[in-house]
C-alpha cells in the first residue's frame, strides 16, 4: 500500500513547531506499505484541498491520511477542504474512531473529522496530537487493506473474517 499523510497545521507550516503527528503515521504505517509523500500545509480550505486533489489524483497513493484541523477552532478547516474534493463518503471509518475514542476521551465527541474516496484513494481525517493519531489509527488498521483492495477493483471476497 502507498500513504501519503498531510499535516494541516498553520505553525509548522510556518516552522513554528515540529510536526510530530505525520512521522507517527508514517512509523505505524511502514509495516503495511510506504510513504511516498509527506507534506505540511496552512489551515486554508483552498490548500488543502489542492493538495488532497494533487495526492488522489496526481501519485499512486492508496491512502491519504491528514493529521489536525477537525476541531472546534475557526481555522479548523480539513473537514470542509476533504468533503469538497471526495466522492463519496466513508462514514464508518470516522464514526468508529469517535465512538472508540469516547472511551479514552469525552473530548472526541468535539471531533468534525471525515472519510471519504476520491476515485480510488481513500482519505481519512486524523486528530493533530500524537496519542489521539496513534489511537485512530489502531482502530483503523484492520480494515485498511481490504479498502485498497475493494477500491482497486481487485476485491477477491466479501464478508470474511479481516480480524
Amino acid at each position: 500500500m502507498n500513504f501519503a499523510v498531510v499535516c494541516v497545521s498553520d505553525r509548522c507550516s510556518k516552522g513554528l513547531c515540529e510536526d510530530k503527528s505525520g512521522p507517527l503515521i508514517s512509523e505505524i504505517l511502514s509495516y503495511l506499505g510506504e510513504t511516498i509523500s509527506y507534506s505540511v500545509v496552512p489551515d486554508e480550505k483552498e490548500v488543502i484541498s489542492s493538495k488532497l486533489i494533487e495526492l488522489c489524483d496526481k501519485t499512486d497513493a492508496d491512502v491519504v491520511l491528514t493529521t489536525g484541523g477537525t476541531g472546534l477552532a475557526p481555522r479548523d478547516v480539513t473537514p470542509e477542504a476533504t468533503l469538497a474534493v471526495i466522492e463519496k463518503q466513508v462514514f464508518g471509518i470516522s464514526e468508529a474512531i469517535r465512538q472508540k475514542s469516547l472511551d479514552i476521551t469525552p473530548m472526541a465527541m468535539l471531533s468534525r473529522a471525515i472519510s471519504g474516496i476520491r476515485g480510488k484513494t481513500l482519505i481519512v481525517n486524523l486528530p493533530g496530537s500524537p496519542k489521539a493519531v496513534k489511537e485512530s489509527l489502531e482502530i483503523i488498521l484492520p480494515v485498511l487493506p481490504h479498502a485498497v483492495e475493494t477500491l482497486s477493483g481487485k476485491t477477491l471476497s466479501c464478508g470474511g473474517n479481516y480480524k
